[in-house]
């Protein structure tokens, strides 16, 4: 099967581990604007080597721009992509919406990658992506075999799976943990890492939403019949001796060489209790969780030095196409061409031989003698007069200026437009309204200020009758996507005009079908380019309120009341420590510091983690300038609600715990 591995290089040492041990492409970083910023990432100067050094050893460079942007960083990013272009970058991991469409309209001769950030895991989602100019779908890292299939049979976009490194407690794009409880967004690359913390369910597992090291090296063939054609290694944050291992694993794989020795070694050197393929196997549960433990941390010091072998020398990859010709009285001259290269050299004057003539079989040995560089002589063809001579060291000149030369950078001319942000508009306060989503109709009181209001899916159809309400649609489909679109078409049948989607492939199933769209937290709407790609959405939560309101698009609306979803979970930590019967739908999970998270439960196969208290602005909605304050209703009874709706009527303050969110604590 014809893969491509993709290798992690979050440094000079990882970059150069990567491509010397076999990988067909690297991702990495600027700077700044990419999902990995604690890495050591590459400055400007470093960035543009980077690319070069990946094109001279033919390898492409994939350039990570996986992160959530803000109207006040679009020239930064503008910037990286026009520098990474002009290198000879092949394409952009992206995940923001708006900077999609940024670099789509600016850029037209741009590759765009689809972030696992993106959290697509659907054939509909796919087919989106595709309209909005993507060439490839990282897919999520929840997915099972069957569910990957899925998706291959129904789209041409090219494919990537992560087979190897860190597999995050939360489906990627959807965790807001780091964020809300300590400032430091995984949407915009600076995730802490609370997850790894102690937390607990209550039956004696300590950290209930730490997950072990993801591994498919050994599935590597199996992903290759489900359509995956890249395997992408995680690892940004590790070190050059990681990342050697992993690709030479991957490799080893696909040429059918990997065993237990080397599957040994690619646990010492960084697991977490060992490795799990519970998502792609569909064997979740508890086997699939573990912490890093001291055993693993001693095991990892007594391989890196063996690692570090692995790439010590260059890898000789890069195919010449040499021609040599020596004529007598003449500079010599040698042309070396690449698959993507070719340069001219001219050399010494060749002489009359006094001696010992100069035969095809000298010259050829000493031009073919590329040891120490990523070249092989592949065809030679010399051109060589009889009866001339020519030292050794003049031929190996010429080589060694050839050599030089295809190393030499070179920049490449880039097609690009001008890119503007419109200026934000005031809005009245007299047409500033309320919407809502409840978990449940039985929620809804009688009497109720919101204009718009969303139930679940799954709902009756006389409660969407009876409360003129729209459907909001799951957050994640895995697999379930004919029974979503089935009973989207029976409530289309039955009346219901409005949807509530938070997924790529949830907002393209209720437009195909009718309904008229409005775009949910989900869909991590930061900027003004991302919010008019979508209809009336709910801004992203993680925006400071001087950042929301500046945003210049119309009709948005922020989450105003609510407990907020900090993880959107396919294995339920709950259910892993102390199984479904225990919980009865009423979990929680407790910290390290006794704070109460609710773990609230989906019918399509996934669980939220909810935030301990709720986010309350009543007394402060007046400062929020949207057009709508969306409130978001989950384990409230009606009553709670009622007194919640009275609350924000009389913009009064709250007498319980709650939070104001980010909204006067701005992430970094």
């Amino acid at each position: 099967m014809n893969f491509e591995i993709l290798a992690p290089a979050g440094s000079w040492g990882a970059l150069i581990a990567g491509v010397r041990c076999g990988a067909d492409a690297v991702y990495f970083s600027a700077k700044s604007l990419n999902a990995r910023q604690n890495a050591g990432n590459f400055n400007e100067t470093e960035f543009e080597n980077a690319i070069f050094y990946c094109r001279s050893h033919n390898v492409k460079a994939y350039i990570a721009l996986n992160t959530l942007c803000k109207d006040s960083e679009f020239d930064e990013a503008y910037s990286i992509v026009k520098t990474a272009l002009s290198c000879g970058a092949d394409a952009f991991i992206v995940q923001d919406l708006g900077l999609a469409k940024m670099i789509r309209q600016c850029f037209p001769g741009a590759v765009l990658h689809a972030s696992t950030q993106m959290s697509v895991m659907s054939p509909a989602g796919a087919a989106q992506l595709q309209q909005l100019g993507f060439s490839r779908l990282v897919l999520a890292r929840e997915m099972s075999k069957n569910e990957i299939k899925e998706i291959a049979q129904q789209t041409t976009l090219e494919l990537e799976a992560f087979v190897h490194g860190a597999l995050c407690m939360s489906v990627s794009g959807q965790c807001y943990l780091s964020s809300i409880i300590g400032r430091r967004s995984g949407n915009r690359g600076l995730c802490a890492q609370p997850c790894r913390l102690p937390f607990s369910a209550g039956g004696g597992r300590e950290c209930a939403l730490s997950l072990k090291d993801l591994s498919l090296v050994n599935y590597v063939q199996e992903l290759g019949r489900a359509g995956v054609y890249s395997l992408k290694i995680e690892g940004r944050m590790k070190r050059a001796e990681y990342v050697a291992a992993a690709v030479t694993a991957v490799r080893r794989a696909i040429n059918g060489e990997y065993d237990a020795q080397f599957e040994k070694t690619l646990k010492d050197v960084f697991s977490r209790s060992g490795f799990t393929a519970g998502y792609f196997t569909a064997q979740r549960g508890s086997e699939m969780f573990g912490t890093r433990q001291k055993e693993d941390v001693v095991a990892g010091t007594a391989v890196l030095k063996e690692l570090s072998h692995l790439y010590e020398k260059e890898t000789p990859r890069v195919p010449l196409d040499m021609q040599c010709c020596i004529k007598a009285g003449e500079h010599c001259v040698l042309k070396a061409a690449t698959p993507f290269k070719s340069v001219s050299v001219r050399g010494a004057v060749a002489e009359k031989a006094i001696n010992k003539e100069l035969t095809e079989s000298d010259v050829g040995s000493r031009i073919s003698k590329l040891g120490g560089t990523q070249f092989y002589a592949e065809r030679l063809d010399i051109q060589l007069d009889g009866g001339v001579m020519l030292s050794a060291a003049k031929i190996n000149e010429l080589r060694r200026m050839a050599v030089e030369k295809l190393n030499e950078a070179e920049k490449f001319p880039v097609e690009c437009r001008g890119f503007e942000i419109n200026s934000r508009q005031s809005i009245k306060e007299n047409e500033k309204y309320y919407t809502a989503r409840f978990s449940s109709a039985a929620q809804i009181p009688k009497k109720h200020p919101f204009r718009r209001v969303f139930i679940p899916l799954n709902s009756a159809d006389s409660d969407f009758e009876k409360h003129n309400a729209g459907v909001e649609l799951p957050r994640a489909f895995f697999g379930r996507e004919a029974s979503v679109q089935k009973r989207l078409k029976e409530l289309r049948k039955a009346g219901v005009t409005m949807a509530l989607c938070g997924n790529l492939g949830s907002c393209a199933l209720a437009q195909k079908l009718g309904f008229e769209v409005f775009g949910d937290f989900g869909l991590n709407i930061m900027n003004s380019a991302s919010a008019a790609a979508v209809n009336q959405p709910v801004l992203s939560f993680e925006l400071a309120l001087s950042e929301l309101n500046a945003i210049s698009t119309p009709h948005c609306g922020a989450i105003a009341y609510g407990f907020l979803p900090l993880m959107l979970m396919r294995n339920c930590p709950v259910s892993a420590d102390i199984g479904c019967n225990a919980c009865n739908r009423h979990a929680v999970l407790t910290d390290r510091t006794g704070a109460r998270f609710p773990v609230k439960c989906s019918p399509f196969g996934y669980c939220e983690l909810l935030n301990s208290v709720p986010l309350y602005m009543a007394d402060r909605q007046d400062e929020i300038n949207t057009e709508f304050l969306h409130f978001y209703f989950s384990n409230e009874s009606a009553a709670q609600v009622g007194r919640i709706i009275s609350l924000y009527e009389r913009g009064a303050s709250a007498d319980f715990e709650f939070t104001r969110g980010l909204y006067y604590r701005k992430t970094r």
